[in-house]
């Protein structure tokens, strides 16, 4: 269901699993409830954890999770003012329209439980990316958003003619053995310090067989340090 990342007295990091909900699904456990349980845990004088931000379901990799209520306020605030930079991994089923670069537009709910992208600006979901070759046509993303809507960076890249391996949502017709969009990295300042973590999906087990391809590990070796590469800057 998860791995312990990393732990001090105010907020925890987490590697979600994919296909592991951060609320409380019909018949399953809340993710939260089963971290604290874990005796690896160090918990506060409330005895329970605070959600800080969201992973889909389908996502796996670095969820941020804070252990008393001054510290879920002051990195939520954090979030809410994009002063976090988050990346992401994914494993695309085509070469993209194009290999690098920004996708801006609005989104809109459209079918079930799906979202599109509009190319109206109002208040437009931003993702940065770069891209490599993958195995068998595939092609490896790494994403950089810059705002936090639902299925963005899903959205962004379905955009672009390269939906992801195995989303039953916007790739519907790929099957695999989970979805491959995969939270790899995140770096924040708290109470004066600088905090960067990375998670390579290739390292764990239970993360999906497509990120040990040799065409991935390449690829996220690359990436190794993604805060420390050339991201042009935009508006």
């Amino acid at each position: 269901m998860f791995d312990i990342l990393y732990q001090n007295a105010d907020f925890l990091v987490i590697n979600k699993h994919p296909n592991v909900s951060v609320h409380k699904d019909d018949g399953e456990t809340s993710l939260l409830i089963e971290v604290a349980k874990s005796e690896m845990v160090e918990l506060v004088t409330d005895q329970k954890l605070y959600l800080v931000h969201r992973l889909d379901k389908m996502t796996s990799g670095i969820l941020l999770l804070a252990k008393h209520q001054q510290a879920a306020s002051e990195l939520s605030q954090c979030f809410a003012n994009r002063m976090v930079s988050k990346f992401y991994l994914a494993i695309g089923v085509k070469k993209p329209k194009k290999k690098q670069g920004l996708v801006s537009g609005d989104m809109e709910r459209s079918r079930r439980a799906s979202w599109k992208l509009l190319k109206s600006q109002n208040n437009p979901a931003k993702t940065q990316f770069f891209s490599l070759a993958g195995e068998s046509g595939q092609r490896l993303f790494l994403c950089k958003p810059h705002t936090g809507k639902t299925h963005q960076i899903r959205v962004a890249l379905n955009s672009i003619g390269s939906s992801i391996v195995g989303d039953d949502i916007y790739t519907s017709s790929s099957k695999a053995d989970r979805g491959y969009l995969h939270a790899y990295g995140l770096s924040f300042e708290y109470q004066g310090q600088r905090y960067e973590f990375i998670c390579d999906p290739s390292q764990y087990e239970h993360l999906g067989q497509e990120w040990k391809t040799e065409a991935a590990k390449k690829a996220i070796e690359k990436w190794r340090t993604p805060s420390s590469l050339n991201w042009p800057t935009i508006k």
